[in-house]
């Protein structure tokens, strides 16, 4: 008897994609072991990729036909410990064996990873193919004594090789034991699923035909018709084979769903949609080089397909259901009709017509499986015979077609009003050092030699200028011809990297260049650190063709990778991570966002002559990644009901959200595109959110016009912040905003502020060069490029901001007035009490403060906001600025009111001094609202770990004479610089991630 089912399952393990670095480097060095039935497997180790590519095949002895439904395969990513600091989980995925499939229809399908514990920083997927094979032949393709003798022979081969193995893979006992039962078992199955053998041997022996012939065709028949089966299956797997939902339980139901990749829409509203798939048709008589193409009806909705004379469409139609008009769908198919006389004019003779009730459609959510079209007969009396190929379904907008489909809501197949994601370039600092030249060749040019040219360096990358000082250099023996200068330049720098950056020596007094030269992008060496000073190198400087040589010049130049590139304003910054991905961090958490819709939307412009239309969209960004969600045409109040992720690496960032009129897809009559409009902004800061809670709010939309502020409607938006690990997100308020470059070799303001304009244009250039174009309008207002512009309302709002801190220190002076005045008796008697207590025990002073400081935290702990903070209007005084001032906010930079040349520029000094002051002042004020916010809870997380501290203070204190204190705080302020560390201490940090009001002002 057989002792072996014969049926052996491979699994092909392809590739992983996004794998979380786990070698302290950016990177992972992994490898797959991959079990099933008791059996392992392992892959070859894909040294430092987040993105291995193994390609193996891998068998498995499948001991049970029947079980093998029910048991589970599991594949396992590890870090190699060879090449990282430990033996790391990377994932696992766990595959029911009900979606085994047969050699020759196995699919490549994604699955991803899942987290083996709820505090495993798990990300990325891998793909695999699997099939099993039947390696036996079937008992009735031959005599039945033959069968008998080989599955006799055939048992004690597949038992010695899995011993072996089990062997090597050191397995259990019991799984030992399990394996040797099982083809027993097997055997006896196998001979009860056989043909029932004839009782009598003569009947055998004398009518073996009979036995034999009517099986064949059953063998022969059905293979066929299973694979044509699968092979339709197959078609529908393809279309989603990174769903990775085929037969998979309950419980892998759950653990899939915590994955942001397999995440439903929970966020927003599910909008039905009618979706129509042309295929293709079929004529009759089919004409050669004659166009046909299907029209739509469906009452005043009517749209058709492009032209096609042998070519399918595969076109798919989503028409917004709330907006139909009718209970039915009337499809068409039309055929150019050729004239001999008339070449002019076109005309289009219809092939039959099929109609649908809308009642009797049927509806289908993901993850349903693609419904597949079907051959439809036209319904014609002039031209029967015609079919046409389609698939009718009622869906929502997280159907996989919707994205690719012409939408009804947004204006069809227009590309500027499709959802897009938009990814802003990687930026760099660029560090030029210029030291010395040499030989100038400052003689040799036409004009007189001048006592003592004045000399400089020019460098330039891109549109981007910088210059040295200058110095003076003298042409007689006792002064040195070799100018020095130590001076830094830094530039911006985008990827892909312009190819050259140009450094020319310029003659100042002549106003000549003596010589240039090329230094190539790709050569120029990149550090993460100040721990080694990039090498000093010496370039020959070239003064054209009949000047080859101008002497030589010497300088270090280095791509900066420990500094992050700010591209937005510093008070409302999504992204503080470095440049170099060596430095890269895990993420902390997860942001999803769902923009729900709009209401009461003002119209922003005029249709066909007749003002009032809005065709609004949304804009988002968080870190480098914008959305933009569809436009939806001529609504007031539309719904997107889109969702959008974000991976958070840092809690005290701002997400902004923007909305928007849609000019692009109208041209002007130049043929040129318009501008879009702005509707309103919303600014959340990260810190303010609980973590795991549906924050679901509408938010006023308000707009700041050269007339004045207007409100233009709301906007309704769903947010929620996953974290991680509660212990990385705390950690987070005790670590500097900014990498360690940018507190061991900080950069000026003034630089800062020139490097931020820089990287706000090379962004806003970027994104207005993709498909469609994100306008530059859009950009500069979703990164505040005019906050550093003088405006009176601005200075206004920051100088009452610093008045609110300062109230405070008020109601205390009239707190201690009232005691002092008696005013309330009993709060006076008290404090005379509390003087006493203080004077008799000193000791008791901290521990007293700092237990009131808790109580008051706690108190307030039910005042606390419900709301995410936004932009507001009463804080920002739109509604208390004249137009003068509107007039001169709106202004550009320089001015173009004044006539007067001498009166512009020192109006325009005047200007730029007050816009630093307006800075200062708002920083000012942002200081005494972060240390208001300790008290408030408008970031909960700060303000409860201040209040732990405070508790654990008043206790200190009172264990710890107040001397001791005073003197251990004199000794660590009075430290050694050995024992300094050059990075921002704890509490600088935390107080500096404390939010202030300076978001909400708009």
């Amino acid at each position: 008897m057989a002792e072996s089912s014969g049926r052996k399952l491979v699994v092909q393990v392809c590739n992983a994609k996004n794998l979380t670095p786990k070698d302290g480097q950016g990177t992972a060095s992994a490898y797959a072991i991959v079990d099933f039935d008791g059996q392992r497997r392992r892959t070859k180790t894909k040294f430092r990729d987040l993105n291995p590519e193994w390609d193996e095949k891998l068998e498995f002895v499948v001991h049970d036909i029947d079980s093998m439904a029910t048991e589970i395969l599991e594949i396992s990513l590890y870090n190699d410990k060879k090449n990282g600091k430990r033996s790391n989980f990377l994932g696992k995925v766990k595959i029911g064996g009900s979606t085994f499939v047969q050699s020759g229809s196995e699919a490549l399908v994604y699955y991803p990873l899942e987290k083996r514990s709820v505090f495993s920083q798990i990300k990325g997927e891998i793909g695999v193919r699997i099939c099993y094979i039947d390696e036996n032949p079937p008992a009735s393709e031959a005599v039945v004594p033959p069968v008998e003798q080989n599955s006799d022979a055939a048992p004690p081969v597949p038992v010695e090789e899995d011993a072996k193995k089990q062997e090597e893979n050191k397995d259990e006992k019991g799984e030992e034991k399990k394996v040797d039962e099982k083809p027993k078992e097997e055997a006896k199955e196998n001979e009860e699923q056989k043909p029932p053998p004839p009782t009598d041997n003569s009947k055998t022996e004398e009518a073996p035909a009979p036995s034999l012939v009517p099986t064949p065709p059953d063998l022969v028949e059905n293979p066929p018709i299973t694979h044509n089966e699968k092979t339709k299956q197959l078609k529908e797997k393809t279309e989603t084979a990174k769903r990775a939902d085929l037969g998979v339980n309950e419980l892998e139901l759950s653990s899939l769903a915590s994955d942001r990749s397999r995440s439903s829409c929970d966020l927003v509203d599910r909008m039905p949609f009618l979706y129509v798939r042309i295929v293709k048709a079929k004529r009759a008589k089919p004409e050669s080089g004659s166009s046909v193409h299907a029209k739509l009806v469906i009452g005043t909705h009517s749209v058709k397909t492009r032209n096609q004379s042998d070519k399918d469409w595969d076109q798919v139609f989503a028409f917004d259901k709330e907006g139909l008009n009718s209970t039915s769908l009337e499809v068409s198919v039309w055929e150019e009709e050729k004239k001999e006389n008339d070449q002019n004019t076109e005309s289009f003779l219809c092939l039959g017509t099929v109609s649908f009730d809308l009642q009797e459609v049927p509806k289908r959510v993901p993850p349903d499986s693609p419904l597949a079209p079907q051959w439809y007969t036209l319904e014609s009396e002039k031209s029967p015979g015609n079919d046409i190929m389609l698939a009718v379904w009622i869906g929502t907008q997280a159907d996989e077609a919707f994205q690719e489909a012409w939408q009804s809501d947004s204006g069809g197949f227009m590309p500027e009003t499709r959802a897009k994601a938009y990814l802003s370039p990687k930026l760099w600092y660029l560090r030029l050092t210029v030291i010395q030249t040499q030989d100038l060749q400052l003689g040799s040019l036409s004009e007189p030699k001048v006592r003592s040219p004045e000399l400089y360096v020019k460098a330039q990358l891109g549109a981007q200028v910088f210059k040295t000082s200058r110095t003076s250099v003298g042409l007689s023996p006792s002064s040195s011809p070799n100018p020095t200068w130590k001076d830094d330049l830094i530039f911006v720098a985008a990827e892909p990297f312009e190819p050259f950056l140009v450094v020319s020596v310029e003659d100042a007094t002549r106003g000549q260049s003596v010589g240039h030269v090329k230094i190539l992008m790709q050569s120029i060496e990149r550090r993460i650190d100040d721990q080694t000073e990039p090498k000093s190198r010496w370039f020959n400087l070239a003064g054209g063709e009949n000047r080859p040589y101008m002497g030589r010049i010497h300088v270090r130049v280095c791509l900066e990778g420990g500094y992050h590139v700010l591209d937005e304003a510093a008070h409302v910054t999504s992204d503080v991570r470095a440049s170099s991905k060596r430095l890269a961090k895990a993420p902390i958490g997860l942001l999803e966002v769902g923009i729900r819709g709009a209401t009461n939307l003002l119209p922003v412009k005029s249709k066909d002559g007749v003002p009032g239309t809005t065709d609004a969209y949304v804009v988002a960004k968080y870190g480098p990644k914008w959305v933009r969600t569809r436009t939806i045409l001529d609504r007031f109040n539309p719904r997107w009901n889109e969702q959008y992720t974000w991976d958070v690496y840092d809690p005290c960032t701002v997400l902004t959200i923007g909305v928007f009129d849609n000019g692009r897809y109208k041209r002007n009559e130049s043929g040129k595109p318009g501008k879009d409009i702005r509707i309103g902004k919303v600014r959340v800061r990260l810190s303010t959110l609980d973590t795991n809670r549906v924050y679901m709010n509408s938010y006023s939309l308000t707009v700041l016009l050269p007339s004045g502020a207007k409100k233009m409607g709301e906007i309704e938006i769903a947010l929620r912040f996953s974290c991680f690990s509660w212990l990385s997100l705390i950690q987070a308020y005790a670590s500097p905003m900014l990498p360690r470059m940018h507190y061991v070799r900080p950069l000026g303001p003034a630089q800062q502020n020139i490097l931020r304009h820089t990287a706000m244009r090379i962004v806003t250039t970027r994104l207005a060069r993709s498909e469609p174009a994100l306008g530059e309008e859009v950009v500069q207002f979703m990164l505040d490029s005019d906050n550093h512009v003088w405006s009176v309302r601005r200075s206004k709002a920051n100088w009452f901001r610093v008045v609110g801190c300062l109230t405070r220190a008020a109601t205390l002076a009239r707190w201690l007035d009232g005691i002092r005045t008696w005013v309330h008796v009993p709060t006076t008697v008290l404090v005379h009490v509390l003087l006493v207590a203080i004077v008799l025990c000193p000791y008791l002073l901290l521990p007293t403060v700092f237990l009131y400081a808790f109580m008051i935290i706690v108190l307030r702990f039910r005042f606390r906001q419900s709301v995410p903070p936004n932009v507001d209007p009463r804080l920002s005084h739109v509604e208390s600025v004249s137009l003068d001032e509107l007039d001169e906010e709106f202004d550009g930079f320089p001015t173009t009111r004044s006539s007067d040349q001498v009166l512009r520029i020192r109006y325009d000094r005047l200007r730029a001094l007050a816009g630093r002051a307006q800075t200062l002042l708002g920083d000012m004020a942002a200081q005494g609202e972060r240390l208001e916010a300790l008290f408030s809870w408008r970031d909960p997380r700060a303000t409860g770990i201040f209040a732990v501290f405070c508790l654990f203070a008043s206790l200190l204190f009172y264990a710890v004479p107040f001397k001791v204190f005073v003197l251990g705080s004199g000794f660590y302020y009075l430290r050694h610089p050995r024992f300094r560390d050059d990075m921002p201490s704890l509490p600088t940090n935390f107080f500096r991630r404390l939010p202030s009001l300076s978001d909400q002002v708009l």
